[in-house]
């Protein structure tokens, strides 16, 4: 799918209408990817934030992308991995899910997302890796917008997880 695509880099950076914050509840900044996003956006982020008041797991929440080169910051607020008995991988599917849903009624051309939860958060990475491909991908092959999805990731072994997860879910298509 020429729509979709995996990269290594730095999401603050990507090229794309609208990137996706891993985001802590509080949306009101943090570290990781939500820490660079916050700084690279400016203190006009951290502004808007407050005035949203928050970010259940598994929701989505958008705001303006200020000083970033993104129009668009989607928040979402992943789950913590406490083993897999608490809704983990459902609340996972909601990012993804609610923050394409999101990016299709504020007409979103190109979104990118980062690895969610799979930081400080502890999701294990490969079931991340599938869940986001899955979520991502069927949600494209029943909407238009976004046109273009990226995954972008911080290093080489999270790229390579993610691609494995789209090689692995492309043969189970075919």
């Amino acid at each position: 799918m020429n729509r979709f695509s995996v990269c290594k880099g730095d999401i603050v950076k990507a090229k794309t209408e609208a990137i996706v914050n891993a985001a802590n509840t509080s949306l009101l900044g943090g570290g990781g990817v939500d820490g660079a996003i916050h700084r690279a956006a400016g203190e006009q982020l951290l502004e808007e934030c407050r005035k949203i008041g928050g970010c259940p797991t598994g929701e989505a929440r958008i705001t303006a992308g200020y000083k970033l080169k993104a129009k668009y910051v989607i928040h979402t607020a992943g789950p913590i991995w406490r083993g897999g008995k608490w809704k983990e991988e459902e609340l996972l599917a909601n990012c993804y899910r609610n923050s394409l849903e999101l990016a299709k009624e504020h007409g979103i051309h190109s979104i990118a997302f980062p690895a969610i939860s799979t930081g400080v958060y502890r999701f294990p990475m490969e079931l991340a890796a599938k869940i986001a491909v899955r979520e991502i991908l069927t949600f494209m092959e029943k909407s238009d917008l976004p046109e273009l999805v990226q995954i972008v990731c911080y290093d080489e072994e999270t790229k390579e997880i993610y691609e494995a997860a789209y090689d692995a879910y492309l043969e189970q298509k075919a």
